[in-house]
């Protein structure tokens, strides 16, 4: 039997699978729930992968994995979905991982996140960041977050993405989305000239090298709204990372810069639901109150953790906290929550 990539990818969205992995020696293999469920088709020849494929690149994709054996794309399957595509090589043999992007975009409150959320969303200015592991639905906060913005503000909004996920439609605000390697040769590149072009909210879809996060936080100083992500999994680490970025002699002057722009720190993870139906959102958030200010400027970033926990009256909540809510709401098991929880002895102590 000929396997069709299309299909596969059919199977995918019927099976509410987030990803597809293609990989020499395994049947195709479905992640459905954060867990890996092999499908019933036979195990896959390095020809069997190569040719599905290669059979949705275009003649200049395949000439640049070819050149460079990565490649990172967005797909749309008429009447299916759209994609992500990351195509690799693993000891010889052509692989790749299709990640699902639902063509409907849901709002923050289908999401299940806090409605501080939408707050950061709507503010005026500044730095605000989505962060955790990956496949944790960064992308999905963010397309959320825009989808709210477009609804309620009229103001120009550019996105610079590698690839570009959710497709966004005009309402209120125009929105241009730019993909790295297509509309632009890299982030860093696209960040240089966004400025001229008359922005008043930036998303950038990974912060990922100094130059990239310096042109954002000089961007949130004057007056913009920028949207990012990084893969960290909690708001010190955030800070941490970005600061560790640059060389000792500028961290001083990065440390004013962001604690002058932060507006928030949005750390999430999904978890396996109780009941078998998907998956759900766990939020860690920080938002960027004077005492936060003050510990991003003199690096005490230890002390943020203390901040966070006493800061509900400014829509701040711990993980565990989080985790605890779930748990005691029946959503989530006990042992998922221990495992999750960023300090387990003290969770069980709540």
């Amino acid at each position: 039997m000929s396997l069709d990539l299309r299909e596969l990818l059919r199977l995918v969205v019927e099976r509410k699978a987030s990803d597809l992995h293609l990989t020499e020696e395994e049947p195709p293999m479905l992640r459905v729930d954060g867990e890996l469920v092999p499908t019933e088709g036979p195990r896959l020849s390095a020809d069997d992968t190569k040719r599905l494929i290669y059979s949705v690149l275009t003649d200049k994709q395949k000439v640049q994995f070819e050149e460079t054996l990565e490649l990172d794309f967005s797909l749309y399957m008429p009447n299916i979905s759209r994609f992500r595509v990351n195509v690799h090589q693993q000891r010889g043999a052509v692989e790749a991982a299709f990640r699902v992007v639902l063509l409907n975009i849901r709002s923050i409150e289908e999401l299940g996140l806090p409605a501080i959320v939408g707050k950061l969303a709507l503010k005026p200015n500044g730095l605000v960041m989505i962060t955790g592991p990956t496949g944790m639905g960064k992308t999905t906060t963010l397309a959320a977050m825009v989808d709210l913005i477009n609804t309620q503000r009229r103001c120009l909004v550019v996105t610079i993405e590698d690839p570009i996920e959710y497709l966004f439609r005009n309402k209120k605000s125009i929105i241009k989305q730019r993909e790295v390697g297509s509309d632009t040769h890299s982030f860093a590149t696209a960040l240089k000239h966004v400025l001229r072009q008359d922005p008043d909210v930036i998303l950038i879809g990974e912060m990922r090298d100094l130059e990239t996060i310096a042109t954002a936080m000089t961007a949130a100083e004057t007056g913009h709204l920028v949207l990012s992500t990084l893969h960290t999994p909690d708001a010190p680490q955030t800070i941490d990372r970005i600061i560790d970025v640059f060389p000792p002699y500028q961290q001083q002057q990065i440390m004013v810069q962001l604690a002058g722009c932060v507006q928030g720190i949005v750390a999430q993870q999904l978890l396996p639901r109780k009941d078998g139906l998907g998956r759900v959102v766990s939020t860690e958030i920080m938002i960027g109150t004077d005492a936060v200010r003050a510990c991003i400027r003199e690096r005490r970033t230890h002390q943020l953790n203390t901040i966070v926990q006493t800061g509900s009256q400014y829509g701040m909540t711990t993980m565990d906290k989080s985790l605890k809510e779930l748990y005691s709401r029946g959503i989530i098991t006990y042992e998922t929550a221990v495992s999750r929880a960023k300090n387990p002895q003290e969770f069980r102590n709540l």
